[in-house]
């Protein structure tokens, strides 16, 4: 048997001062170990709560990813980790009360310099590889476990659909349950030169000049289906998802080119796998169009069955009448459709 006085007499041996900068060490380590741990009140209120992870340093410094949480329900041992889109963050609030109602515990995460994540000194949404991501996607998974949960279902948005198709590949091992991708992002939606020609010739440029910034904003149409000050049904923080975008660099190009041609082969995903689209993509433009609010005007619907269809051996694919890109978005009654087929199908993999 150890005896731990052994181990406390470097200590009792250091002079009196070195005995205060260590027990002063001890205690400022303790404490930022705390408050990491510490769960507060997240901005969407009521028994929502939020916790900062230090993820340490980029290119650019210090960096950190957000997750979000329900207060959890005493004895579920299920939850469902959710993964937001590009230029965009967690605020679907009532996917969280749904997912609740449903007998799920339910996270979100921010990825690192996304909404609750980005910091002042960064780049919003920028990367130079998805899997800058796997770290984030890591730790999530990890905390779920330690909070007791057994089973753990992903469910991603558009780009997050890619990065969770992109780390399922990578990471067969992860404690996963199921996987369910709302509109997920496995392709670019322009034509055959832009796709075969352009993009591909952009992203090998990314390798050596990652901070060349290839498109300075887009258009607003698609916010404005969303926000309800315009010609949807909801409110967000226009400073993480931004009504024009943000500029789109060279190096993150590369990074979605990269990770779709590899989910683009296939994936072998073990476990179950859900994949819902629109029934139709309409081309957006500056001008308003009503066809807005019941197409997808950001991907191709498309693209996203065929190759959705590639990622595992187990895949359920519907598409949506009425749909837009964020489905859990849609106006009713596609968007209480895309619930019933997300919970039906949680239901019956269980």
């Amino acid at each position: 048997m150890t005896d731990y006085r052994i181990l406390l007499l470097p200590l009792l041996q250091m002079k009196t001062g070195m005995r205060r900068f260590y027990w002063l060490s001890l205690l400022a380590w303790f404490c930022l170990f705390t408050a990491q741990a510490q769960y507060v009140h997240d901005i969407l209120g009521g028994k929502y709560q939020k916790r900062t992870i230090e993820m340490g340093n980029d290119n650019e410094g210090r960096v950190i990813c957000t997750l979000v949480r329900q207060l959890p329900q005493p004895g579920c041992r299920q939850a469902i980790l959710y993964l937001h889109g590009y230029n965009d963050y967690f605020f679907q609030s009532q996917l969280g009360d749904s997912a609740q109602a449903h007998g799920y515990n339910f996270y979100a995460l921010d990825l690192r310099k996304y909404g609750r994540s980005l910091l002042p000194h960064q780049d919003a949404f920028y990367c130079r590889s998805l899997q800058a991501y796997f770290a984030d996607m890591d730790t999530a998974l990890h905390i779920i476990q330690e909070e007791g949960h057994r089973d753990i279902y992903l469910i991603g948005h558009s780009t997050g659909g890619l990065i969770i198709s992109y780390y399922m590949k990578h990471h067969p091992e992860a404690p996963v349950r199921g996987v369910a991708l709302n509109s997920p992002f496995l392709d670019w939606n322009f034509g055959w030169a832009m796709e075969n020609i352009l993009i591909p010739t952009v992203a090998w440029l990314g390798n050596y000049f990652p901070e060349w910034v290839v498109q300075r904003g887009g258009n607003a149409s698609y916010s404005h289906s969303l926000l309800k000050k315009f010609h949807g049904e909801w409110e967000f923080d226009t400073d993480w998802k931004r009504p024009l975008g943000h500029p789109k660099r060279a190096g993150w190009i590369h990074a979605i080119e990269e990770a779709q041609q590899d989910v683009q082969k296939g994936c072998a995903i073990a476990c179950p796998v859900l994949v819902l689209s629109s029934t139709r993509s309409y081309p957006e433009s500056a001008e308003w169009h009503d066809e807005y609010l019941s197409s997808d005007i950001v991907l191709s619907v498309d693209d996203i069955q065929q190759y959705g269809e590639r990622l595992g051996p187990n895949v359920e694919r519907h598409r949506i009448e009425g749909g837009i890109h964020d489905l859990i978005l849609s106006p009713r009654p596609a968007r209480d459709e895309a619930y019933r087929l997300l919970f039906e199908w949680l239901a019956h993999i269980k």
